[in-house]
């Protein structure tokens, strides 16, 4: 069976692939693979139907390839596709599973720095008490702070990192600025991590590398 990939369309022209997916939409047509196209922007906006008009009823087995999606509007798209009788090859929940923390990090704990989270609405802060005793499974030193999905590591200092985890009013500060910066963007609750100074081989920052 002929794979389908279904790739985010370019918000000015939206019958042309996103320019940031070009090159891999025609490898995969060379590779025998069909294109298909989702509108992201209708998506993250709630207009569903919109976002998946150009994909061809009766799809099957779409794997979805573009920017990231929040898990319920993932769970909306497939609800979409399946009424114009199409289907994903990632299902709602396994999507889930691997885009949000507490889905992954029970497999990859041994590989991954120590970790705990939870669950929080958007603005919400616990006290400073509640936070001391939320991080008391981590070790002494320092942390990060995220929420399932993303952190505000480009407002590292002020929030993100955490010196001092035993430091309880500074660990409220920073949690406080995070909170306030994702807004209602904040996905799922907090989570707080150990922090490791990765490094390369020769002493420089570690490399990093997506799929």
């Amino acid at each position: 069976m002929t794979a389908t990939l279904l790739f985010c369309c370019d918000p000015l022209s939206l019958r042309k692939v996103d320019e940031h997916f070009t090159e891999q939409a025609e490898s995969a047509r060379a590779a025998g693979a069909t294109v298909a196209l989702l509108d992201h922007d209708a998506l993250l906006t709630g207009d569903i139907d919109a976002a998946v008009r150009r994909v061809a009823r009766d799809s099957r087995g779409l794997w979805y390839r573009g920017w990231m999606i929040p898990a319920q509007r993932y769970r909306e798209l497939a609800q979409a596709l399946s009424s114009r009788g199409c289907s994903l090859a990632v299902s709602p929940d396994e999507y889930a599973s691997a885009h949000e923390l507490p889905g992954w990090y029970p497999s990859f704990e041994e590989l991954t720095p120590r970790t705990i989270w939870s669950a929080t609405r958007p603005g919400e802060i616990p006290d400073e008490s509640v936070l001391a005793q939320l991080v008391v499974p981590l070790r002494d030193g320092a942390g990060i702070v995220k929420d399932y999905v993303k952190s505000r590591k480009h407002e590292w200092d002020t929030a993100c990192f955490i010196p001092d985890l035993r430091d309880s009013e500074n660990l409220r500060r920073v949690v406080e600025k995070f909170v306030e910066l994702q807004g209602d963007f904040l996905t799922g609750g907090l989570v707080v991590r150990e922090f490791e100074d990765f490094t390369d081989r020769a002493g420089g920052p570690a490399s990093e590398a997506r799929v």
